[in-house]
């Protein structure tokens, strides 16, 4: 099976490359093509290379017990496994699946200041205290959060061509209409994206098969390994309520509002119990947590509820798994994503913010009369951004853009299955373009 080509590739040699290097750690979801991207990486650029997995390799969690400086642990290393080579400045160690051996991260500072050998962790995050993981080694680690595939990684593996990806956002740019060529062919992809979402061997085995076949059992085995780690990694906080919530997801995404209310998880269900679990499940890498704005204004961090939030799945396709049979059938024979009262097409824009580096925050008044699907920002200004799922009228858009209340807020953003425009309130975009809005933003400030 071919290689998947990933944006971690160019990342991982500018790390290499980079002067001031320090131990890394890429944190990320199961099954999104961490171990493989960096096995690719450390074949391709070191002669030698160290890998030990602490969840496979149990015997190996005991390095750190005769400390954390760099000459004993590899001491420790060579005397479980005398074959292993390490030569300075040509060895990359990979420590794999962090989260079975939690001193490892306290070794960092060491390998940091010793500077003899590149180190790369690498783990789900699932059940870790990511805070005890920042104290042990502070200043001496760099973080990379991974994800599944973006729409643009999709596209590569369909054999698109950057200059190719690069004419779309050409025209976004210049805000010209794409042709109607580019359009259909686009939406097609984007709608097998939905379908499939971004896990690399559910996309490997749709290009390869040219079908659907087999892929809702990949997708479904996947949630029951979430459920299954879940089970294992949940310390401290309530397993059952962390499955309880997870489980809940897509039921909530189905409802007119949204908003995950953990009253009705189950019966008796309180909040002060569940404190913590939408936090957990986060860190995990399964969901993306959307914060509800107190008001539409800049700044906005610390202008939230922490108690009024929306929960979606961190990859589409998963959302997709967990609906009902009939709902599947509708989706894969007749791609008809408005079944599910938009939620599908939010939860996309949703992973697509988050996969180009947005945190996601929403709004909706006390009277219901404004709501908004997510609020991004550039150097100046707040941007409403609308997730419509049909053709029709933009009220809280049009209300947010000339309500003299809202000065944050210049224009705006609407996202729909129609082509590239801009009617001197508010750009129209199709939802497959959502990938390049950070690019479009920054640039379109340097004008």
């Amino acid at each position: 099976m071919v290689r998947l080509k990933r944006k971690i590739d160019s990342f991982l040699i500018e790390w290499k490359n980079s002067k001031d290097k320090m131990p890394l750690i890429v944190r990320g979801a199961r099954q999104i093509g961490k171990t493989d991207a960096i096995e690719n990486f450390a074949k391709n650029n070191y002669k030698y290379v160290v890998e030990i997995n602490f969840a496979l390799q149990k015997e190996y969690k005991t390095i750190f017990d005769d400390g954390f400086e760099v000459d004993t642990i590899i001491n420790n290393i060579s005397i479980i496994n005398n074959d292993i080579k390490f030569v300075p400045n040509e060895t990359l160690i990979f420590f794999d699946e962090l989260q079975d051996c939690i001193n490892c991260a306290t070794s960092l500072k060491s390998f940091n200041l010793d500077k003899r050998y590149d180190v790369i962790c690498s783990g789900s995050m699932m059940g870790i205290n990511y805070k005890e993981i920042e104290s042990n080694s502070v200043g001496n680690k760099q973080d990379y959060i991974m994800h599944s595939m973006d729409f643009e990684e999709f596209l590569w593996a369909k054999g698109y061509k950057e200059e190719q990806i690069e004419g779309l956002y050409k025209c976004m740019y210049n805000v010209k209409p794409l042709t109607t060529t580019q359009y259909d062919v686009m939406n097609r992809n984007f709608k097998d994206y939905m379908i499939l979402g971004g896990m690399p061997a559910i996309v490997a085995k749709f290009i390869e098969n040219k079908n659907f076949s087999g892929i809702l059992t990949m997708q479904e085995q996947i949630l029951k390994d979430y459920e299954e780690d879940i089970s294992k990694y949940a310390e401290g906080l309530d397993k059952a309520r962390i499955l309880n919530a997870y489980r809940k997801v897509s039921t909530f995404l189905g409802n007119e509002n949204k908003k995950f209310m953990i009253s009705k998880i189950s019966d008796g269900a309180r909040n002060r119990e569940y404190v913590g679990v939408s936090d957990w499940l986060s860190d995990a890498g399964i969901i993306n947590i959307s914060y509800c704005l107190e008001e539409c204004s800049l700044p906005l961090k610390g202008n939230y509820n922490p108690d009024n939030y929306r929960l979606y799945f961190a990859d589409t396709g998963m959302l997709i798994a967990s609906l009902d049979d009939e709902v599947q059938d509708d989706l894969r024979k007749n791609q008809n994503f408005n079944t599910y009262k938009g939620a599908i097409y939010e939860n996309i824009v949703a992973d697509m913010l988050v996969k180009s580096g947005y945190k996601l925050y929403f709004y909706k008044n006390e009277k219901g009369t404004i709501e908004m699907d997510f609020f991004i920002r550039d150097a100046n200004s707040l941007i409403p951004v609308e997730v419509k799922a049909n053709d029709n009228s933009t009220i809280s858009l049009n209300n947010l853009i000339d309500g003299k209340q809202f000065k944050d807020i210049k224009y705006g953003i609407k996202l729909c299955n129609k082509n590239i425009g801009f009617n001197g309130k508010f750009y129209t975009f199709p939802y497959f373009m959502t990938f390049f809005l950070k690019r479009f933003l920054s640039e379109k400030n340097n004008l």
